[in-house]
């Protein structure tokens, strides 16, 4: 399971990090094409369509990597003072609600993509199907679920990674 979970932070942060550079770059080509390139700037009005496209991707993608090393939004100390008072094991419970959520809207973003694909819907500049918008959340709320998955069998202690972040 290590190796795996392994194998998936390396291809998203390269995923991540190719996008990010990709997005800079292009945006920077557009910023200059646009103050130089006179009448062949109409040319690249596809950029912005892409760079919308890549930020999207971007955020959804990144969602899990930022669970695991505890780098989402929580409270912490509300959390620990429930936990103390009560005893109930409310990471576990956390985990377990994630993960279902997690995969509900996962299942949601699949059906929602399917949904568009099947009508045909295209974007304006580029011609890509409109499907590919829900094929990101669909992707980031998987990795999400495999996160919350994974912290609730004890492979990653995602919880540990807040509390050494917060140190």
């Amino acid at each position: 399971m290590q190796t795996l979970l392994s194998l998936i932070r390396l291809a998203e942060r390269g995923i991540l990090v190719a996008l990010l550079l990709g997005m800079t770059a292009l945006f920077a080509f557009n910023v200059g094409i646009r103050l130089f390139g006179g009448a062949a700037a109409s040319s690249f009005q596809w950029i912005d369509e892409v760079v919308r496209l890549m930020n999207l991707y971007l955020v959804f993608l990144a969602a899990g990597l930022a669970l695991e090393r505890g780098k989402q939004v929580a409270v912490d100390s509300w959390r620990a003072g429930i936990m103390a008072r009560t005893g109930l094991p409310l990471t576990r419970i956390i985990d377990l609600a994630g993960l279902a959520f997690s995969l509900w809207m996962a299942w949601l973003s699949r059906e929602m993509a399917a949904f568009v694909f099947a009508s045909g819907q295209a974007s304006a500049t580029l011609g890509l199907a409109a499907g590919w918008i829900y094929v990101a959340p669909c992707a980031g709320f998987l990795l999400l679920a495999l996160r919350y998955g994974a912290s609730l069998f004890g492979a990653i202690d995602r919880h540990g990674a807040a509390r050494e972040a917060a140190e």
